[in-house]
């Protein structure tokens, strides 16, 4: 006998970002999750109930180790140093490097095959593109869409990422950085105040990335005054964990903010 069984996936999984935590959680799959990010807000009783190993960029080593996790999975370049520190530590680790919302859907695909979990995950997506593409088609219809800017970071200014985009054309906008947001490193969508002023943006967007937007700092920037989402008081703040989040959060509740935010009528809200 050599003692060797069918695998049944991992049982014990960290998730240093917030994404994979939601996406357990929405097959029905919490259970196995036994260490969190700082940042986790959805859903709440992941906050509640598990206990914090990681912040974005770094995590203690030995807190995750001591949770014995059969997984561990993380997003993106910018946890290269922490991932390599675990791997250093033996532990086995998977990096997703979600960009775009296809990236996205196939992530959420990928999570529920490895828990066993294939059929809830394909719901969800097909539902998911469904309404995408619904909205998307009732958008193009518009006879006018807002010109909007996104800006997920302030010193330098960085605008919005893939998903972002994708989310604001869909949801009825015209990101003036389309093309910039299609860079997958964060440098390649550094922008200055001159470029924005030039694109004119109606609506200006932000989330950066955890800490609170400050109106008057934008309206400071040397040539953004005359800007017409900040002349006209168009700035208006987006919560991190539902624009920011590569995983359901932006296309559920980030995408209804979105709707609302872009919708007819956007011209008399400021």
């Amino acid at each position: 006998m050599t003692g060797l069984r069918l695998p049944k996936g991992p049982t014990r999984i960290v998730c240093l970002t917030e994404e994979p935590t939601e996406i357990l959680y929405l097959l029905g799959e919490g259970e196995r999750v036994v260490g969190i990010s700082a940042y986790t807000v959805r859903p709440p009783e992941a906050r509640r109930d598990k206990p914090v190993v990681s912040a974005f960029i770094g995590g203690s080593i030995e807190k995750i180790a001591a949770l014995q996790p059969d997984l561990i999975i993380g997003f993106s370049d910018i946890q290269a140093d922490l991932a390599r520190d675990l791997i250093k530590a033996h532990l086995p680790v998977l990096i997703f490097n979600q960009r775009s919302l296809q990236e996205i859907l196939e992530v959420v695909s990928q999570v529920g095959r490895i828990v066993g979990r294939r059929a809830e995950a394909d719901v969800w997506v097909s539902r998911a593109i469904e309404r995408v593409e619904r909205l998307g088609e009732k958008s193009a219809r518009r006879t006018e869409r807002p010109k909007v800017y996104f800006e997920e970071w302030d010193e330098p200014m960085i605008c919005g990422i893939h998903w972002v985009s994708e989310l604001i054309e869909i949801a009825g906008g015209q990101d003036v950085f389309r093309d910039r947001s299609r860079q997958r490193g964060a440098k390649g969508r550094i922008v200055t105040a001159e470029q924005v002023a030039e694109a004119a943006p109606d609506i200006m967007l932000a989330s950066w990335c955890g800490k609170p937007f400050e109106a008057e700092a934008v309206r400071s920037r040397a040539g953004m005054a005359g800007v017409p989402a900040v002349a006209q008081g168009r700035m208006i703040e987006l919560p991190p964990e539902i624009i920011l989040q590569p995983g359901p959060a932006c296309l559920t509740a980030g995408l209804d903010r979105l709707e609302q935010v872009l919708a007819p009528g956007w011209q008399t809200r400021a």
